[in-house]
């Protein structure tokens, strides 16, 4: 019997799974978009064994919920990437794909009638399976080279207000002193350090690199949305102690 949301959806089968491994368990929330033109050609591509992908549950503009692999095996969403020191995310995650176009179409707003089914899709999720708030994450959180989904339009305030998700709200952009590509010493360091505590897959090195960048525009996208410019100002800083600050168990120290 596969193990479902008991909110109402419907149920087409992706061919496009395996077992979790190493007997790993949910622990993570992954929230994508498609980035395809609509719902149906998105199901239709997650269901093809061609496609070698597939998600737990994809959500469509107006809100209906398909699931797509049962919750206890370990879908193919978030490819390569890392969290928190952990890198096979598909066997520790269940992702859900929400419709929209993306940054290569017109990237619209999502819509609130699909927000509301996420958020109690989301819900359901974590509260069955005991996910914490800091480990509902963007697919751009485990995989800043290479992913920027759902983006800086998605509203996870609006999944913190209904209980799901970690969120401060965002330090007001101001000026003041700026880390940025090239940068290097101590300060480097320490933000590096900060974001390797929150669970991005970043090495303190000092040198703000490419990598570095990548993280910093993940995290402006998440927490930090009124600019993505991969330049870590004071907004962006101040954004990440409070976020990091707000950890269960943050004494201060590293």
């Amino acid at each position: 019997m596969r193990q479902e949301t008991r909110l109402p959806h419907t149920f087409v089968a992706s061919p496009n799974f395996g077992p979790r491994k190493n007997n790993l368990k949910p622990t993570i929330l992954l929230l994508h978009y498609t980035g395809m033109e609509t719902a149906a050609k998105a199901c239709d591509w997650l269901c093809r064994p061609e496609s070698n992908v597939s998600c737990h549950y994809l959500v469509d503009e107006a809100g209906a919920i398909t699931q797509m692999v049962d919750e206890r095996m370990r879908a193919w969403h978030a490819g390569e990437g890392s969290w928190g020191g952990q890198e096979d995310i598909n066997s520790m995650s269940i992702g859900i794909e929400i419709q929209n176009t993306g940054h290569t179409g017109e990237y619209e707003p999502f819509p609130d009638q699909q927000m509301k089914a996420v958020v109690a899709l989301c819900r359901d999720i974590v509260e069955r399976h005991g996910i914490r708030p800091e480990c509902v994450l963007a697919h751009s959180d485990i995989a800043p080279a290479r992913k920027i989904d759902p983006g800086e339009k998605f509203d996870w305030g609006q999944l913190y207000r209904a209980g799901i998700g970690h969120w401060v709200e965002p330090a007001a952009i101001s000026g003041g002193q700026a880390l940025q590509f090239g940068d290097s010493g101590d300060k480097v360091t320490a933000m590096q350090g900060m974001f390797a505590l929150y669970g991005y897959g970043l090495q303190p090195t000092g040198n703000f690199d490419l990598a570095t960048k990548q993280v910093v525009e993940a995290f402006q996208r998440h927490f930090r949305p009124a600019r993505v410019d991969g330049v870590a100002d004071q907004s962006t800083i101040e954004t990440l102690f409070k976020l990091t600050a707000a950890l269960p168990g943050y004494s201060g120290t590293s």
